[in-house]
């Protein structure tokens, strides 16, 4: 496994054109302006190199010289205390504590509804988009309070957020008109750089 890795002089980044987990890592790269050979795999023809590294044969996975990561919370983490400029966590550990409490819950609440969207039962996605839909609407304060989300800084949190965001078209989610601060928010983000840098092709198609 070293052995593959060190031959490596850039960080890689192996991605999915489409997935939002891939999305939120190549963000977090952009925003930071981290070098990065970014590796787009087919799903169903993985290359040899990750078949290795990584035992989940997963994405995103980030390779940096010698360590190998597969985690996207945890890749997003470590370029975050890597690279630590412009910070994308709070420094206070309370601060932390809560930022990483909602990065938990949009995990579960949020991204396990995307798989549902994407697993291809009509049934299940369906009754997926409903609660994703209800759930965005129902967090209309939140998006409301500050620029961006619980913070007056873009952060870890934000990255996240908007893949989820951007794919609502894609999954023919549209919200009802109490929910425009959330379209106000996402569209912030949408302007951002970073944002507009961390796409692919496949996904400006999602909503063209």
């Amino acid at each position: 496994m070293a052995v593959i890795a060190n031959r490596r002089s850039v960080m890689t980044l192996f991605s999915d054109a489409t997935c939002p987990q891939s999305h939120r890592v190549r963000m977090v790269l952009a925003e930071k302006g981290i070098t990065v050979e970014i590796v787009s795999i087919d799903p169903d023809n993985l290359p040899e190199d990750l078949i290795d590294l990584n035992p989940y044969q997963s994405v995103p996975t980030l390779i940096d010289r010698e360590l190998v990561l597969y985690d996207p919370q945890v890749i997003t983490e470590y370029l975050d205390e890597r690279f630590p400029h412009p910070p994308l966590m709070p420094v206070d550990p309370v601060s932390r504590a809560r930022s990483r409490l909602a990065l938990y819950r949009i995990e579960k609440d949020w991204y396990s509804l995307i798989d549902e969207l994407e697993s291809g039962v009509e049934k299940n996605a369906t009754k997926a988009r409903k609660t994703l839909r209800d759930s965005l609407a129902a967090s209309v304060e939140v998006f409301s309070a500050k620029p961006y989300f619980l913070s007056d800084e873009f952060s870890l949190v934000d990255a996240t957020i908007a893949p989820v965001l951007w794919r609502l078209q894609h999954y023919r989610i549209e919200l009802p008109a109490q929910a425009k601060p959330v379209l106000d928010y996402a569209e912030r983000i949408f302007e951002r750089e970073s944002f507009k840098a961390s796409l692919t092709e496949a996904e400006k198609e999602m909503r063209e």
